[in-house]
């Protein structure tokens, strides 16, 4: 025998009731002003739930984008020298280090601050000393030349690679010369002179980072250890199979480390950027979900005009045998359909906007002709976006649970409506 799908008529009259009530708002003439105020009330609700999960996403974009760019030159382990260590035979390490299973690639370097200068133009820089043939395991540096490559850097050739803003900024470009002013230099009677060298620039870079493509030279690491005075390197790069678990490999390997040597994931890389990137999206989520939770609490007041308006539908009902808690369930579903309306529709214009962020910026800075993240400034020049599941849930959730808490006083006070006390005037 088929089962029957059941049919409205079938349904509770408490659910039909209220998703009646709730149509005949937007009908009837006589209460247009109700329908004005639930219609604020879901317009409400859908701007904040919109304005939360687009803000949100750009808040995670952002993140992942710095930290995605950031990667591509930072290694996820770097293991220095604090100054306690003596004679460290760096090789053998690497070679210890590499057969970690969570270890992907490992590479030597030698890292130190200096000046930079072409004609009247000087500026600081970090120098950083890479083997070119194993750089590519512990970066994606290599992928990211724009001009010459990485194996240009020999021994003894001292040539340079620059970050492409760095070299617009000395106004170079592949084959000109630059002069590298390191602060370890000679002691003489007129004091402490500092090394200066010529370098020859093989390539230019571009790893997306403002940061990097403007203060990172590379040189190989033979001509940087003989530049910095180091008589070899200075730590390894440890290049990890995922970037999340750095800080748990970095804390195994510190024990097997010699003495003086720090194994520092890529997580205190701008630590206290990161930290306050976080905190700034739960204090944002905070501050929009009040924004939600204002416009939910709006349906208080269309509840309120709709109960005073439905007293003798209410009194009729009660004389017929409803239970107040049937009568509070009637506007709890009225209620409830005016925020879930707010919310999905809030939700839809949020996803829109969140995964088309890009260009509707790129299209109001052409509008406005202006640039709203100079490459300056920030550490990225585009608009980014990233729609999580786990924040989509849990804004629909709140929003959800906040329009539901706002249906109760209001269907309470319904319930306890007296029959003779609405009617005495009909």
């Amino acid at each position: 025998m088929a089962t029957q799908l059941p049919t409205p008529s079938s349904w509770p009259y408490e659910l039909l009731l209220g998703w009646r009530y709730t149509r005949a708002g937007r009908r009837t003439r006589r209460n247009g002003f109700i329908s004005f105020i639930s219609f604020i009330s879901v317009a409400g609700i859908a701007l904040g739930v919109a304005a939360l999960i687009v803000v949100i996403s750009v808040m995670n974009g952002f993140q992942k984008e710095v930290r995605d760019r950031m990667l591509g030159v930072v290694p996820h382990i770097q293991i220095v020298n604090d100054g306690g260590a003596q004679a460290v035979d760096w090789p053998a390490l690497a070679a210890r280090i590499r057969r970690v299973p969570t270890v992907t690639g490992v590479a030597p370097f030698v890292a130190g601050q200096a000046l930079i200068a072409q004609g009247n133009t000087l500026t600081g820089v970090l120098a950083w000393g890479i083997d070119p043939v194993r750089e590519s395991e512990v970066s994606a540096l290599p992928a990211h030349m724009l001009r010459g490559t990485l194996a240009a850097l020999r021994p003894g050739s001292f040539r340079v690679v620059l970050g492409e803003a760095l070299a617009q900024q000395l106004g170079v470009s592949i084959g000109d010369q630059v002069t590298l002013v390191v602060p370890s230099g000679s002691l003489t009677p007129a004091g402490m002179i500092p090394r200066l060298r010529t370098l020859r620039v093989a390539g230019i870079f571009n790893a997306g980072n403002y940061e990097y493509d403007s203060g990172l030279a590379l040189l190989d690491i033979d001509d940087a250890a003989r530049l910095f005075l180091t008589g070899g390197p200075t730590g390894l790069r440890v290049q990890t199979r995922r970037a999340d678990d750095a800080p748990m490999i970095a804390s195994s390997l510190q024990p097997t480390l010699p003495a003086g040597l720090d194994a520092r994931p890529w997580t205190d890389e701008n630590r206290t950027w990161f930290e306050a990137v976080v905190i700034e999206k739960r204090m944002m989520f905070i501050i929009l979900a009040m924004i939600v939770a204002v416009a939910a609490f709006n349906l208080v007041s269309t509840l309120v005009m709709t109960v005073t308006d439905k007293q003798a539908d209410i009194a009729i009902l009660r004389t017929q045998g409803a239970t107040p808690r049937s009568i509070m369930t009637v506007f709890v579903v009225q209620g409830a359909i005016t925020g879930v309306f707010g919310v999905l529709s809030g939700l839809a214009l949020g996803l829109l906007i969140a995964f088309n962020v890009d260009p509707i910026v790129s299209t109001l800075e052409t509008l406005l002709h202006t640039q709203f993240l100079p490459a300056s400034i920030y550490l990225i020049h585009r608009m980014p976006s990233d729609p999580r599941t786990g924040d989509i849930l849990t804004i629909t959730g709140v929003a959800l649970l906040l329009s539901l808490l706002a249906t109760l006083y209001p269907s309470w006070r319904a319930s306890r409506i007296q029959p003779a006390a609405a009617l005495r005037y009909e």
